[in-house]
Formats: structure tokens, C-alpha cells, sequence
């Protein structure tokens, strides 16, 4: 139902192929050509923050996620004082990272100095800022940052890199990668000798698959957790727990469930629940009047943009907590829950061990 009246819905699905002039290319298309009244998208900046630029430009309601929010914000150049008009954006911020990271490393003895390793891009940009990203609230928790320099992110040789960071003697190390990328780094770690105590890796260690690439140098590495059948949500619009989709997904595909389905999952549940709510389908104001209204319980936790949930005009937080990937029984390897701070919903798992 749909201001009143039954409606069918039809879905169309583009291939962002995670580059920005193919997002914005597609994006533009949907909008001008197949007259979408509402468009979603999920994947890193490359994806979400063009298609959302062509959304903010022509006028469409957007509803983005999978990206941190500050990434999102302001990797697009955002004013907080005036926000978006037509983009909107449900995803954790780094200040869930510093939570998250800092919960882990906190749990086991260290020298307390970070090795920080991202590369020139949107996303690493944001990360290492001084202002918006990682290092103020990494230092507020007190600890020490080394960062050995910017790297093109088509980089195949860190060996540099790595030489630098084994000279920080830092007991800690936390880089943001994609898989093929961090496959390299971590193979030329090893031939360097380069092991810290503890190793805390966002985006590459999202899928299982990146795990089974690295066989036995993936155990007890760390990484981001803001998807996981232990997350206590369910989902608003088919009643599934957070464990019944993972479950269903593995039983679908015939593979261990991965972290970004949650995210996406939630995006499409926004969505429906916007159309629901949307008093005049055919003027875009009425969409945008609904998503900014949105009071929604999803398969990853509760939507709201405005109130506590909503740091900045325009976004939803949703939660994260700190997982680390550990020997499986019914898989190679299982990613477990090892701190929820800030998220005491969210139940701890095991307690965190050394590389």
C-alpha cells in the first residue's frame, strides 16, 4: 500500500562495477531514463558517493549505505550546517571504529603504538584526517600513531611501506584494504618478518573467502563487525532475525554468510518502509518528507534520522562492534564477537587472543 492504494514495485538493479564514472554513469540513467522515484546503493565511497551526488544534483531521493558516514558526508565535500536535501545515509561513523578497535586492543597487553596504513583514496583520506577521521579519537583513548605515508591504491609493493612500519615497533597494526590488495601486503609482510601482536583490518576481511585466500596467516586477525547472526535485531518487514538471514543466506548460495548482506538488507527494508509511508508517490518532496520521518527497526538495528541515532543531519548510525576471525568447526574459520563497547545489546562472544 502506497498513499493509499495497492502498488507494484519493480526493482532495477545496475552494476556499479565499484568505480566512480561507471556509478554515476548508471546512476544517471535510472534517473533520467527509467524515471526511478527512489534509489539506493550500498558499496564503498567509489559507489555510494557518486550515485548520491547524481541523486543531490537531479533532484531524487537516495537512501545509501555500507559506507562510513563521515566517507559518505564528507568525502562529498558536506557542510554540516546544511546537510543534503535529496541524500540520505544509514551506516556506522569512525567514531563507532574508534569504539570498536579500541574495545579490542584494550583487552590485551601492548606498547599502545598504531601502525596506520591507508592508501590516497576517498575512503583513506577520510580515515587518516586529523579532524573527522581515526587518529583524535585513537589518540583520546591513548595511543601512539605511526603512519609511514600515502600509497596509490593500485600499489602492489609494500615493501617499503612495511620497512617503515617494522621500525615504529608498533604492537599493533591496522590498515584498510581490499582483499587482492591486503592478500600482497600480508604475503610481503611475512617475507619481511613483520608480525604484530595484534593486526585490526577493515574491509578486506569482510567475506570469508578473504580467509581461505590467506590459510593459515588469517587466524586471529581482527576486523569490523557491523553484520553477525549474534546481533539481537530482526527485521521489520519479514521478521527475521539477524541469525535467520545469515542462515538463509547460506543455505541459498551453499556459502558461509558474509557481512555486507545485512546492510544492504536494511537499505531495501528502508526503502519499502519510505514507499509505505509516502502520502504522494509522484513528487519526489513527499519521499524525501517520508525518508526524513523514517522511525524503523531493521535487520541491523533501529533507523532514525534525526535524535541520538542521527550524528549529522542526513544519517543513521547503525551499530558496530569488534570481531576476530578464529578456527571454525563447520568452516575453515568463524568470525566471533570479542567487544561491544558502546553496543552492550550486542552479546560478547570470546574474549580476544594474539595473532
Amino acid at each position: 500500500m502506497v498513499g493509499g492504494s495497492l502498488r507494484q514495485v519493480e526493482f532495477l538493479v545496475r552494476d556499479s562495477q565499484s568505480t566512480t564514472h561507471r556509478t554515476a554513469e548508471v546512476t544517471a540513467q535510472l534517473i533520467k531514463a527509467d524515471k526511478v522515484d527512489l534509489m539506493t546503493s550500498a558499496g564503498s565511497p567509489d559507489t555510494v558517493n557518486p550515485a548520491s551526488d547524481q541523486c543531490e544534483i537531479n533532484g531524487t531521493p537516495s537512501v545509501s549505505t555500507d559506507a562510513s558516514w563521515q566517507a559518505w558526508f564528507f568525502g562529498r565535500g558536506g557542510d554540516p550546517a546544511k546537510g543534503y536535501d535529496w541524500t540520505y545515509h544509514l551506516c556506522w561513523g569512525l567514531e563507532d571504529v574508534v569504539v570498536a578497535f579500541t574495545d579490542m586492543w584494550n583487552q590485551l597487553p601492548s606498547n599502545r603504538v598504531v601502525a596506520m596504513l591507508y592508501e590516497d583514496s576517498a575512503e583513506g583520506n577520510v580515515f587518516r584526517d586529523e579532524k573527522v577521521g581515526l587518529p583524535p579519537g585513537f589518540r583520546a583513548k591513548n595511543y601512539q600513531l605511526y603512519d609511514p605515508g600515502k600509497f596509490l591504491p593500485n600499489t602492489e609493493d609494500y615493501n617499503a611501506l612495511i620497512y617503515k612500519i617494522k621500525q615504529s615497533k608498533a604492537d599493533i597494526f591496522n590498515t584498510i584494504l581490499t582483499l587482492p590488495q591486503f592478500t600482497v601486503l600480508w604475503s610481503q609482510c611475512a617475507q619481511q618478518g613483520f608480525r604484530p601482536k595484534i593486526a585490526t583490518i577493515g574491509k578486506a576481511l569482510l567475506f570469508p573467502a578473504s580467509l581461505m585466500a590467506l590459510g593459515d596467516r588469517g587466524k586471529n586477525l581482527t576486523t569490523e563487525t557491523w553484520c553477525h547472526p549474534g546481533y539481537p535485531f530482526k527485521s521489520g518487514m519479514t521478521g527475521q532475525t539477524a541469525a535467520q538471514l545469515c542462515e538463509a543466506w547460506e543455505n541459498a548460495t551453499n556459502k558461509q554468510w558474509t557481512q555486507p548482506i545485512g546492510l544492504r538488507h536494511a537499505a531495501f527494508e528502508v526503502a519499502i518502509d519510505v514507499l509505505k509511508r509516502t502520502k504522494d508517490i509522484d513528487s519526489p518532496k513527499s519521499i524525501v518528507e517520508s525518508i526524513q520521518s523514517t522511525n524503523y527497526n531493521s535487520i541491523v538495528g533501529p533507523v532514525r534520522f534525526s535524535g541520538p541515532k542521527s550524528p549529522i543531519k542526513n544519517v543513521s548510525r547503525t551499530p558496530m562492534v569488534g570481531g576476530q576471525w578464529v578456527p571454525g568447526k563447520k568452516y575453515q574459520y568463524d568470525l566471533v564477537i570479542v567487544s561491544n563497547g558502546g553496543q552492550p545489546e550486542i552479546p560478547i562472544q570470546r574474549s580476544m587472543a594474539y595473532m
